[in-house]
């Protein structure tokens, strides 16, 4: 079927354990608490660009209402549709972040756990900010959330592949990441989970290593006001160490 929404297969590969990549609630409950504590205006309604499973969205929408939910894979909706079986006010929109278009306009856009990364050019990053400033209401605030270059880059200590375990905490669990940096500030990484059972899974995703000066020049170039930079959701300032960044905009 036609869609004219670009799905970069992202959905298919991670379908069944995208969730177990961040197994640790805590990441997920900050992020709630930092979203819900910088929503504007609640009332006015709440957008996601990248929407996924709803890790974020469904437990937000407890606290501020209806959340908006686009997001370029069905593999991802369709989970996110089993979660909201048991609770959770989320619309899922099957969509293109670069060119999705409404007539409503919303209190808070948010973009976070580096989906403005899985766009590769300045350019469709450039767009999808601009689409998310068009969506905003005056007052509104978009919010930003991505991988962290400095840190990235010292990972490597010079080289252009390197590869790194993350241990969970249930025995015999993990991720093992091969990591490889490309031309343009391109990351490419594969990923295997080993699982309790013996079994694991694999998969990839290719991204673009952005700064937030980046961020700021297409947010001012859609006319959106910088408002701060921050290396934890509880508000601790950008730092060249932290492994994300995240970025707000306030539009006038």
């Amino acid at each position: 079927m036609v869609t004219g929404v670009e799905d970069i297969g992202y959905g298919r590969q991670f379908e069944g354990w995208y969730d177990r990549l961040i197994p640790d609630d805590r990441i997920t409950a900050e992020a709630v608490k930092g979203l819900q504590e910088r929503h504007p205006a609640p009332e006015a309604g709440t957008l996601e660009f990248g929407v996924g499973t709803g890790r974020i969205a469904v437990p937000l929408s407890r606290s501020v209402g209806r959340v908006t939910g686009v997001d370029s894979s069905p593999e991802m909706l369709d989970a996110l549709r089993v979660k909201l079986k048991d609770g959770g006010d989320v619309t899922p929109v099957h969509g293109d972040i670069r060119t999705y278009t409404s007539d409503a306009r919303y209190g808070l856009v948010y973009c976070v756990c580096a989906t403005l990364s899985c766009l590769t050019t300045p350019a469709d990053q450039q767009q999808a900010v601009q689409r998310a400033a068009d969506l905003l209401l005056p007052g509104g605030r978009l919010i930003v959330e991505t991988h962290n270059k400095p840190p990235i880059l010292d990972l490597h200590e010079g080289r252009t592949r390197t590869t790194y375990f993350v241990p969970y905490p249930e025995p015999g669990t993990g991720v093992q990441t091969h990591s490889t940096l490309l031309d343009g500030s391109l990351w490419h990484c594969s990923h295997i989970l080993y699982q309790a059972d013996g079994t694991t899974r694999v998969g990839s995703e290719l991204t673009r290593l952005t700064t937030p000066e980046d961020v700021d020049g297409y947010a001012r170039a859609a006319g959106l006001e910088p408002e701060s930079h921050m290396s934890r959701w509880d508000g601790t300032p950008y730092s060249h160490e932290a492994p994300m960044f995240m970025c707000s905009y306030v539009k006038p």
